[in-house]
């Protein structure tokens, strides 16, 4: 059984404590842990409390153009259970991007993630997912891999990918913590393109962009976002459709 010092022990021995970093996990393949998903939050936290810790906490599987109000406190993750564990932690900040949104706890969480509701598209570059680029923050994929790198969608749009959002935007309605509406135009992802992001993994550890580590059971991807980043584009700038002409979610 894992408990929140064993983890600890995993994560000092891949990142300095002061590190920027956002995770992408299944929590089933941790294994079992002493007090459930709060013991991986709890090490999380504990461990780089002097750096940021981010998870995603995105809801464009239920805000949309059919239900289109995204409600900073109370909409829930769509995404799996230790971001929607996390979004509810004293002390954690939750962004107001409507589809995309992402919560961090650390000293400047609440910097981190403001605005984000002023960025038209999903992982725009002045959006937290370029801050994670300006930080040369890490990702951990803890027991996914790389389909699930949002991150890669802020390359493909900062790349200027054809087809990568729609030409029409949805009208989303955004509530603040502290009430109120504010209603603005989004122009989402188009199809999934996240699904041929596995074809960059040779590229990324020739790199040394990316590399194998172990959290409790997972298998963890741990990747530089700032290094990761230049390995993508250079692979869009060779041919802007390597993961596909589908577009993406």
């Amino acid at each position: 059984m894992h408990t929140k010092d064993s983890l600890i022990a995993q994560l000092s021995a891949m990142l300095p404590s002061d590190a920027t970093v956002l995770m992408h996990s299944s929590c089933k393949s941790l294994g079992q842990m002493e007090n459930g998903g709060d013991t991986i939050l709890d090490a999380l936290t504990e461990y780089f409390s002097r750096g940021l810790v981010v998870l995603p906490t995105h809801t464009w599987a239920t805000v949309n153009d059919r239900q289109p109000v995204y409600d900073v406190l109370y909409t829930p993750v769509c995404i799996g259970l230790l971001p929607e564990l996390f979004r509810k932690r004293p002390g954690v900040h939750r962004s107001w991007h409507p589809t995309h949104s992402v919560a961090a706890f650390g000293a400047d969480a609440e910097e981190f993630v403001r605005g984000d509701e002023n960025c038209p598209t999903p992982c725009a570059r002045d959006s937290a997912w370029g801050r994670l680029y300006d930080r040369d923050a890490y990702v951990l994929l803890v027991g996914v891999e790389l389909n699930r790198m949002t991150f890669f969608h802020g390359v493909e749009e900062w790349n200027g990918i054809p087809g990568c959002l729609k030409e029409t935007p949805n009208r989303y309605v955004v509530i603040p913590p502290d009430g109120g509406r504010i209603v603005r135009n989004y122009y989402p992802h188009c199809g999934d393109s996240s699904q041929l992001y596995p074809k960059a993994e040779t590229a990324l550890l020739h790199a040394g962009a990316m590399r194998m580590e172990k959290l409790g059971d997972a298998t963890v991807r741990l990747l530089s976002c700032r290094k990761s980043a230049e390995v993508v584009s250079s692979l869009l700038k060779d041919n802007p459709f390597f993961f596909g002409k589908a577009g993406y979610r």
